[in-house]
């Protein structure tokens, strides 16, 4: 007894109507047969025959179907096909892309689990082709002692010395710390991070990376509540300015961070000094407004040496000690932050560091608000000039970077 199976049935799941043409059947090999209905073909099998040319088994029919079916190139609706769905693909990449969190995404290499090895004092030696034999004797945070007897102890004015300012800073120093917490000192092998402020931070989640390491340095009002999962929560340093303060200190950081306070002016020690006494507020004297309340305990202030923004300019920069008040350049707190970094620890790693493309005028600068490069006219930082700084050091290993730059 014999049955006629249509193959195009036995197919599962069926191909479309338009992918089985009435003009062509292939037999296998060659070029296809003109003029067949290759669906409409049918097979005659003979129940109960054993041989090869009609074999009972589903096995053989189903094998013998695949080694006779066209192929689907060999449609022309299933080159369409094809078409259309890569021409969607190289749509939605394209949109991933111009996303920015998903552009941060395709570029973020995260650093293993497993706890780099620390070797002691190898910060300083790689960190010695940057700055040369410079002494680590400095003191990373000014100290009275330093200036009560001492008239003249800087060459430069601020912001590398504090020549001129002097009487101003004295009555800070008197009312502000300069130690390092003992359970920093203490360490024998010390790992550090410095968290700039960059967009490749967001959607990171690098937080967990973060709070791991001995000291995290943090800049100017960079949010951390909210930020958790892509920043950390945890904070020894906080390096700011009296314009970039405008931050809760009890609610940004934790109870014993150092707020560290990196003076570009007189008029800056000036500010801290009316803060923490409770004195008539300055307002004049500041690009921008600082805050004019400022809920923070004296002892957790360190006043910064001007030392590291000296060889920050100098040796990475090398920008002139000497410049005409008008168009004076000078490092970033980031840049700054990293220099102090590498006189303080044994192993530095970087994260959010690097500026989009000058053309991207739209591409946000920060990973907690929407401000561009355009915010950095005039402020008297060279971002390129600093980039390349950056570059030099990822070079030569003296810092290794958690994000993409």
């Amino acid at each position: 007894m014999t049955s006629e199976i249509n193959i195009c049935k036995l197919m599962k799941p069926q191909r479309p109507p338009a992918l089985c043409p009435r003009v062509t059947r292939w037999d296998g090999g060659g070029w296809p047969e003109q003029g067949r209905d290759f669906c409409s073909d049918t097979f005659q099998v003979a129940r109960g025959s054993r041989d090869d040319s009609s074999p009972q088994e589903p096995y053989h029919l189903l094998k013998n179907m695949t080694s006779k079916s066209p192929p689907l190139c060999m449609c022309p609706a299933g080159w369409k096909l094809l078409a259309m769905l890569a021409l969607v693909l190289v749509v939605m990449v394209l949109y991933s892309i111009s996303r920015e969190d998903r552009y941060i995404e395709l570029f973020y290499f995260p650093i293993p689990e497993k706890k780099e090895p620390c070797f002691q004092g190898e910060a300083e030696r790689k960190a010695s082709k940057l700055f040369g034999n410079y002494s680590r004797d400095q003191p990373i945070f000014l100290r009275l002692k330093d200036y009560f007897w001492v008239k003249t102890p800087s060459a430069y004015e601020l912001p590398y010395g504090t020549k001129g300012s002097e009487d101003l800073l004295l009555r800070v120093l008197a009312i502000t710390s300069y130690s390092i917490p003992e359970s920093i000192q203490s360490l024998k092998c010390r790992r550090c991070v410095v968290v700039g402020n960059g967009h490749r931070l967001r959607n990171s989640s690098l937080g967990d990376v973060i709070n791991k390491y001995d000291v995290v340095i943090r800049l100017n009002n960079a949010p951390v509540t909210g930020y958790e999962s892509d920043v950390g929560s945890k904070t020894t340093m906080r390096l700011f300015y009296p314009e970039s303060a405008h931050f809760n200190p009890k609610v940004e950081n934790n109870p014993d961070t150092l707020l560290v306070l990196v003076a570009f002016k007189a008029m800056d020690f000036h500010w801290i000094e009316t803060i923490l006494s409770d004195k008539k507020r300055v307002r004049k004297g500041f690009w921008k407004q600082p805050p004019l309340i400022w809920d923070v305990n004296p002892k957790q202030i360190r006043i910064l040496n001007p030392f590291f923004m000296e060889i920050a300019a100098d040796k990475l920069l090398s920008l002139p000690m000497q410049q005409p008040r008008k168009v004076k350049q000078k490092p970033t707190t980031g840049l700054l932050a990293i220099t102090l970094a590498l006189h303080l620890c044994d192993l530095v790693h970087i994260a959010g560091f690097g500026y989009p493309d000058t053309h991207n005028k739209k591409q946000t600068i920060h990973y907690y608000e929407q401000i561009t490069l355009k915010s950095m006219a005039g402020s008297g930082h060279n971002v390129s000039q600093e980039a390349l700084a950056i570059k030099r050091m990822l070079e030569i290993g003296a810092v290794k970077n958690l994000t993409y730059f």
